[in-house]
């Protein structure tokens, strides 16, 4: 069983930084970033290897986020930066194999919402 807390969100400006925080426990697995928008489907936004040194995002966070992991304190970091209006919704941490889909991931956070006004 892994449980996952998340934190970090908020409502920030265009162009602003938001770190976002997971804190894990139990057994170490691949984790993932997702994030869910009022009337969209939640969708794929970065993942890391269990060991940390396999990334992977969705085109349209590449070179504005960065997925990393601290294991000594089993703790996963969205780092998100030049924000924009369209990155508003709620993020969710997931827990589990490695990959873009949502069915990799049996374990999900709460969710923390991230809101950025223009």
């Amino acid at each position: 069983q892994v449980q996952l807390v998340e934190s970090g969100g908020g409502l920030v400006q265009a162009g602003d930084s938001l770190r976002l925080s997971c804190a894990a426990s139990g057994r170490r697995t691949a984790m993932g970033w997702f994030r869910q928008a009022p009337g969209n489907e939640r969708e794929f936004v970065a993942t890391i290897s269990s060991g940390g040194g396999v990334t992977a995002y969705t085109d349209s966070v590449k070179g504005r986020f960065t997925i990393s992991r601290d294991n000594a304190k089993n703790t996963v970091y969205l780092q998100m930066n030049s924000l924009k209006p369209e990155d508003t919704a709620i993020y969710y941490c997931a827990a589990g194999a490695y990959g873009m889909i949502k069915s990799n991931y049996p374990y999900w956070g709460q969710g923390t919402q991230v809101t950025v006004s223009s």
